[in-house]
Order: C-alpha cells, then sequence, then structure tokens
C-alpha cells in the first residue's frame, strides 16, 4: 500500500462512514492507497460484516484486499443506517433476526457494541452485552481507578467494572486509551494485575486491545533513567533551600541512598547524618531490618502499568481479520516489579517505636495532679522521649509513698486530662482554643509533645480531634474548611447563624450593622451588594475563629506533636491516623476481651468456662460492670491502645476468692469458685468497689 504523506488524508472521506475524521482512538488508524484512491477508518473496515482479509500483510489495505473493499462498499450502499438514515451502512447487528444496521461512527454514538475479537461481532444498542453484578452496598460515587475522576458504581455502557476486582471501576474512554498504550502483553487489570479474566472481559465489552508493544516501549531510551542513580531527598520536610533534588557532594546537602533498597534518599543535614559513611535506612525498609516482631502488612502491587509484573499471554485465537503481530513482542521479558504495604495504624506506630532505646526513665507521677507531675518529668533535662518509661505513682499524703505503675494506665490518665483542659474546646469534637497563659507557660507544645508521646509508647488513642484541626495538621490551615459545629463560642455561633439565616439583602445588612464592631474587630467587615455574599462573609467569620485567631496556638502544638517524628507520619499516612485522632475507639464486646488476653495454664479448666460466660454476661447487660471496666482492672486504660499492649494481657487462676489486676503486667488472675454464680458475684464485687474507691480517692485529691 502506498501511504500518502502526513497531512494528505485529512480532507478525504472513508469510503465506508463517509467522515473525513482522523481519531485513531476512535476510528482507527486513516490509511489512504493512492494507486486506487481509496481512503478507510482501521475500524470501519474491521467490523464490516461482509469482508475478510484474504491477502498478504502487505497486499491491499491491512491485508484485505482493494476488489473485496470496493465489493463491501458496494453492498453496503444499499443498506440504510439506522442511526443517521444514510445509505451505506456496513455493518450489522449479530443478534438473530435484528436488521439494524449502522456506520462504525453512527454505532459509537448510540453506544453499540464491537467485539474486537473472534469474528469481530457488532451488538446494536438493543441488544448489547452488559455486565451484570449482584446488588452493591455503594453509596456514594467511587474513583474511576485510572483517571480518578468519582463515577456512580452502576455498570452502563461508559462505566464498566473490573471482573477480578469487585471495587475496581473505569470510564469505558479510559480503559480505552489504557488498552491502546499498552497492547495485549501490558493490559490488565489496574488493581490486581491479572490479564487473563481482565482481558476477555474488556473484549467481551467493547474494549480494543491491539496486538502490539506498549507505547513506552517504543520510545528510545525508555528506561534510560534506571541506569542514573537516585538523587532526591524523600525527608517529608526537606530542610535544602535548593530543593529536593539539590545535591552537593562532601557536603552536609549531599544525598545519602537508602543502603538496602537505594530508591528512597535524604540529604545528610536532613536526616542528622554526620557523614556519607553513616547508614542510612528508609522507613519501610528499617521496618523490616530491626524488628523481629514487625507484622508485614499485606502487600498489594501498583496499579500504574508501568510497575506490574508481566507473564505471557495472548487473546483468543486470532481471527484471520486481524492476524498482525508486532515483531518481538511476545519475547518481552518482566517488567520491574513494584509493591507497596498497606500501611495500618498499629504497623505505623510500631515503626516509630524503632527509635525506642533500651534505656529506662523513671517517671514519678501523682494521680491526683497527672498534668502537673507530667510536665515536671517531661520537661527534666535529663528526659529524652527516646526512652523507654517507667512510672512510679506516688501518694498524695505526708508520706509520700511510691509503687509501681502501669504506663497505659498513666498515659491513659494523661490524655483524659488534655481532653478536657482548657487548651482545647468543644464537646466531643475538639479545636484548640486561645489560652494567653497557656500561650507563656508553651503548654501548646507540650500538648502535642505528650500527644506523641503516648501514641509512640503505647497510650490510648486520642479520639477527640476535629476534623477541621486534623485537616489543618495534615493538609497546612489555608486548606481547612471550618463549619459551624467547630464554634463552640455560643454568642459568635448565633452572630454565624443570624447571617447564615437572612433572606433578603436588608435583613443582611441589618445584622452586619447590628454586629459592626465585632466584625470589624476581626477584619471579616465586606462589602454586601447581593444576599448570597451571606456564604463568604460566613466563611470568612468560621476562618478567622476557628484557625487565624489560634494561629500562634496551632504552630505551637504542631511543633510538640513533631516529636519522634508523629507529625510526619500523620502527614503522610491520614487515612491511618484519622481513626485514632478524630474518633474514639470501637465498644470492646466479648470476643474482642476474649482474644485479647491469653489464656495461661489453668489448674481448674472450668474456671476458664467461668471466664467465658462471664464476658458474655456482661456484654448482654447482665452486670453492673462493663467490658471496659474489666479492661481497667487489669491493664490500666478503657481501650486497646492502637500500637497494642506490651506485655499481651494475660490471664491466670490463683487460690483466691477474687479477681486481681496486676496493671504493669496486663495480667488478670481469675478466682476460682465451686460455682459459676459465685465466680460473677465476686468478680463484679471486685471489680465495682475497686473502681468505685480509685474514682473517690482521686476526687478527694482533686477537691483538695
Amino acid at each position: 500500500m502506498n501511504e500518502n504523506k502526513p497531512g494528505d488524508s485529512q480532507n478525504l472521506a472513508c469510503v465506508f462512514c463517509r467522515k473525513n475524521d482522523d481519531c485513531a482512538i476512535k476510528y482507527g488508524e486513516k490509511k489512504t492507497n493512492e494507486k486506487w484512491n481509496l481512503t478507510v477508518h482501521y475500524y470501519c473496515l474491521l467490523m464490516s460484516s461482509g469482508i475478510w482479509q484474504r491477502g498478504k500483510e502487505e497486499e491491499g489495505v491491512y491485508g484485505f484486499l482493494i476488489e473485496d473493499i470496493r465489493k463491501e462498499v458496494s453492498r453496503a450502499s444499499k443498506l440504510k443506517c439506522s442511526v443517521c438514515k444514510k445509505n451505506g451502512a456496513s455493518i450489522g447487528c449479530v443478534a438473530p433476526r435484528c436488521k439494524r444496521s449502522y456506520h462504525f461512527p453512527c454505532g459509537l454514538q448510540r453506544e453499540c457494541i464491537f467485539q474486537f475479537t473472534g469474528n469481530f461481532a457488532s451488538f446494536c444498542w438493543k441488544h448489547r452485552p452488559v455486565q451484570i453484578i449482584t446488588p452493591n452496598n455503594y453509596r456514594d460515587s467511587v474513583p474511576c481507578t485510572i483517571c480518578l475522576e468519582f463515577i456512580t458504581p452502576i455498570p452502563t455502557y461508559s462505566v464498566l467494572r473490573s471482573p477480578c476486582c469487585k471495587n475496581a471501576w473505569f470510564h469505558r474512554d479510559c480503559v480505552q486509551v489504557q488498552a491502546i498504550n499498552a497492547g495485549v502483553f501490558f493490559f490488565r487489570c489496574t488493581i490486581c494485575n491479572n490479564s487473563d479474566i481482565f482481558q476477555k472481559e474488556m473484549l467481551r465489552m467493547g474494549i480494543h486491545i491491539p496486538e502490539k508493544d506498549a507505547s513506552w516501549e517504543l520510545e528510545e531510551n525508555a528506561y534510560q533513567e534506571l541506569l542514573e542513580p537516585y538523587e532526591r531527598c524523600d525527608i517529608r520536610r526537606c530542610r535544602c533551600k535548593e530543593g529536593r533534588d539539590y545535591n552537593a557532594p562532601d557536603s552536609k546537602w549531599e544525598i545519602k541512598r537508602c543502603q538496602c533498597c537505594g530508591s528512597s534518599g535524604t540529604h545528610l543535614a536532613c536526616s542528622s547524618l554526620r557523614s556519607w559513611e553513616q547508614n542510612w535506612e528508609c522507613l519501610e525498609c528499617r521496618s523490616i531490618i530491626y524488628n523481629s516482631d514487625f507484622r508485614k502488612a499485606k502487600k498489594h502491587t501498583l496499579s500504574n502499568s508501568n510497575n506490574v509484573a508481566i507473564t505471557d499471554c495472548l487473546l483468543e485465537e486470532s481471527s484471520p481479520k486481524l492476524p498482525r503481530q508486532s515483531p518481538g513482542a511476545q519475547s518481552k521479558d518482566l517488567l520491574r516489579q513494584g509493591s507497596k504495604f498497606r500501611r495500618d495504624i498499629s504497623t505505623i506506630l510500631i515503626e516509630l517505636g524503632f527509635q525506642i532505646k533500651k534505656k529506662f526513665k523513671r517517671l514519678c507521677i501523682k494521680k491526683a495532679d497527672i498534668w502537673t507531675s507530667a510536665l515536671v518529668e517531661f520537661r527534666k533535662q535529663n528526659f529524652s522521649p527516646s526512652y523507654m518509661i517507667e512510672v512510679v505513682f506516688i501518694e498524695n499524703d505526708n508520706f509520700g509513698r511510691e509503687h509501681p505503675g502501669s504506663k497505659q494506665e498513666f498515659l491513659s490518665l494523661l490524655m483524659q486530662h488534655l481532653e478536657n483542659c482548657p487548651l482545647f474546646e468543644g464537646s466531643l469534637s475538639k479545636n484548640l482554643s486561645l489560652n494567653s497563659q497557656a500561650l507563656e507557660e508553651n503548654l501548646y507544645f507540650e500538648a502535642g509533645k505528650m500527644l506523641a508521646i503516648s501514641l509512640v509508647h503505647g497510650g490510648p488513642s486520642p479520639g477527640f480531634f476535629s476534623k477541621t484541626l486534623f485537616n489543618c495538621l495534615v493538609y497546612g490551615p489555608e486548606n481547612a474548611q471550618p463549619i459551624l459545629d467547630d464554634v463552640s463560642d455560643f454568642d459568635v455561633a448565633q452572630i454565624i447563624i443570624r447571617i447564615n439565616t437572612a433572606t433578603n439583602i436588608d435583613d443582611l445588612n441589618s445584622v452586619i450593622n447590628e454586629y459592626y464592631n465585632y466584625l470589624e474587630l476581626i477584619g471579616c467587615l465586606r462589602l454586601i451588594t447581593t444576599s448570597t455574599d451571606k456564604y463568604m462573609l460566613v466563611e470568612d467569620i468560621l476562618v478567622y475563629h476557628v484557625i487565624k485567631r489560634v494561629q500562634v496556638p496551632f504552630e505551637s502544638f504542631k511543633q510538640g506533636l513533631k516529636t519522634l517524628g508523629v507529625l510526619e507520619k500523620i502527614q503522610t499516612c491520614p487515612e491511618a491516623f484519622c481513626k485514632i485522632l478524630c474518633h474514639k475507639p470501637e465498644n470492646l464486646s466479648a470476643k474482642i476481651l476474649r482474644d485479647l488476653f491469653t489464656v495461661h495454664i489453668l489448674p481448674d479448666v472450668q474456671v476458664l468456662g467461668f471466664w467465658n460466660s462471664y464476658l458474655q454476661s456482661v456484654e448482654d447487660g447482665k452486670s453492673a460492670i462493663t467490658m471496659e471496666d474489666i479492661l481497667i482492672f487489669a491493664a490500666g486504660c478503657s481501650s486497646i491502645p492502637p500500637a497494642g499492649f506490651k506485655p499481651t494481657p494475660s490471664t491466670e487462676c490463683l487460690h483466691m476468692d477474687f479477681p486481681v489486676g496486676n496493671k504493669c503486667n496486663n495480667c488478670l488472675a481469675l478466682p476460682m469458685t465451686s460455682t459459676y454464680k459465685k465466680f460473677q458475684e465476686n468478680m463484679d464485687f471486685a471489680l465495682r468497689n475497686t473502681l468505685r474507691l480509685e474514682k473517690e480517692k482521686s476526687s478527694h485529691y482533686n477537691g483538695h
């Protein structure tokens, strides 16, 4: 075939569809045979019902002989298109008794399905194949796994679902572009990388998968960058003013690569490395190397088609219409494989815990004044957040008696105080308040520091952050959008409500005049021209009251959260941290506690049955005791810390009438009784009275 020069065929119409469009993705390549003055779209030719490829690749047009093409054009000239009503409809629906015919572009317009495999069948809009799925639980939109724009998860012509990953949805146009770029040897599911099942379903639903090398394989020096050493600082807060890519050998701004994977880097100064000779590993590699107890999270391969493992795969047996295959395509080897961890919060906190040294720091804590004693200990010159914490509780009496304390109990009491202290405002979801005395004493910094220490050292999850405060920490105050629920000041909330409910511009101006001095003071006065300006005014007030007003406390609090690298991890893994910073932990159940406590060898097996029955009884509300009471009695806190307990909670059996809780070792000793009724009574009595006495002692101290 003699091809025309580029641009010569742009104005020539296809002999089948009579359109001069030149869009390879929609209609296939547009080719012109100059000798016979014949122009065709590849898909128009391929899908025509009455023609087959009888020649060799270099004969005619793609192996379709010129005389066959002319005969097909002549046949189609007698058929009227069911869409545009013009003659030349060369494609017919293969459904039995269906007489619809159409041009290829008209078929696309009416959402017909063209199968680029087998006999190259075509289905009209009435008989096209559909994806049948079971009713799903999706309530909202889900992102297209290719372009990430949100779509409604309902299979339609323009929306397809992966057959191998039930949560993978994508636009037809997106997956078609991906198929053309990847080719048959690299086209696969964006989530699980399955090729066989995925390709068969996509072919059935009308996606064209060309038998060719991927587009990136055809680029000259496509993988040249793999031969270059990695030179970029990946630390969350790079301190180099010249940028992350700046590399100055023999200086503190020289880039050091991870000695394990070589695919992450840091400036020496950004990781406090004294010289290039010092070893440095990225966090992902460090988590595997330095902790034998590290629990590997499940892996999944990257969705990027450039980073997937490839196995030899072919389409179904090639049709005589399409025997072509690019030279050397089947000889391609494996692409670079890629994987990343699914980061759950326990894994992240265990990873941060690698910084804790096996050196103990003894903290002398008064339960009666948990905040002040914690401040004193944390501010001592010899205190380091990376030391292991050993707690001693001091009685608030004339003797100052000491007894070993539980680290979890100390951190739990500290977090409870922090939640209710004047540094935060709000009922359930809290934001930072403006407290001048706390600013002078640098308490916002100390609060952030305490939160960070608690999380890394195995304390409970705070769970009281508002989404606005969390978004400020993660994305920056300039990207946060406060809401009315963030305003705890009743008077300010009333001003916002009155502005919001103004129905016309006169009412709005009346409210503004009434609160003119306040709006002028906070810098929120604005020119009002329409009633809809009230929304911008409300936004200005919210931003001032929730964000700008507490900007100094926020910066101080944020600096405290940087302790042990916690803030950096929050910004890196926001989804994981949102669950523990903005939400209270799930309610405990009998099963959770049963699984939590390791059962040591019991001399009386009957006691184990009593223990399980007791847990079920508490869950069913047949006791005044709660699941949280049991955990407090045994381990000192009412919820399971995000990083887990150390040591693991356990139960054992003692020849005693009443249970004993050892909060230092997270151990619960169960009483040995002859009947379950006696077991339940003794458990209830001991737990109820022990917790009551602790509460009374605490309130007595606080009262004084």
